[in-house]
């Protein structure tokens, strides 16, 4: 089964965020999330969910990740996609379920449109050729 961890720069958002979370004392905090299990819940096309553009059921944000038990509407981390000629733009973090929480200081993150397009294409080839 495909668990989709976004990693930024080299290191996976669930640890970002996690460090981020803890850091700032949240409660609770570590270990709280896991990836985005396509098989779980129907996000739509991979280009249109991580561009943005949701499929109705998740509103103005999109999530990026999930809760470590694998249902993203458990404890989801929710992002604003922004898509620009040349960039890809998350920002604006929640955690629906805890909205005093203040995640100004987490990101933004900000993606080549070229590259954010290639890492996309390469998702979505691989969710068709998983079979299990």
């Amino acid at each position: 089964m495909l668990e989709v961890v976004p990693y930024i720069d080299g290191t996976p958002l669930t640890d970002l965020i996690d460090q981020f979370e803890t850091d700032a004392e949240m409660q609770p905090s570590g270990d709280a999330y896991g990836g985005l299990i396509p098989q779980f819940f129907q996000f739509g096309s991979m280009e249109d969910h991580f561009h943005g553009r949701s499929n109705g059921a998740t509103g103005p944000k999109t999530p990026v990740l999930g809760c470590e038990c694998g249902e993203w509407g458990c404890w989801p981390l929710m992002a604003s996609i922004t898509v620009t000629p040349d960039h890809v733009t998350w920002d604006s973090f929640e955690q629906p379920h805890r909205k005093t929480r203040d995640y100004s200081g987490s990101g933004p993150f900000q993606f080549d449109r070229l590259q954010y397009a290639d890492a996309v294409q390469v998702l979505s080839a691989a969710l068709g050729s998983d079979e299990t």
